[in-house]
């Protein structure tokens, strides 16, 4: 059974790991592009779309859990 704790960490867990992936490419893509090399752009635009991708992948994974 989905205890408030689980949807809690679930939360938590992806919060901080999308804010590390979508915040570590959007990190190098701003310097990669401010150098002068537009290939950075690359990461900078599909950012925010992989740091949400983590939250999907985490919730589906607990809705798993309400199948059994």
């Amino acid at each position: 059974m989905i205890t408030r704790a689980d949807i809690l960490w679930l939360g938590i867990s992806s919060g901080v790991t999308g804010g590390l992936v979508g915040g570590l490419m959007l990190g190098i893509g701003m310097s990669l592009a401010v150098h002068g090399q537009p290939w950075g752009f690359m990461l900078i635009i599909p950012g925010a779309p992989a740091s949400g991708l983590i939250g999907w992948i985490l919730s589906r994974r607990l809705a798993k859990q309400l199948e059994r």
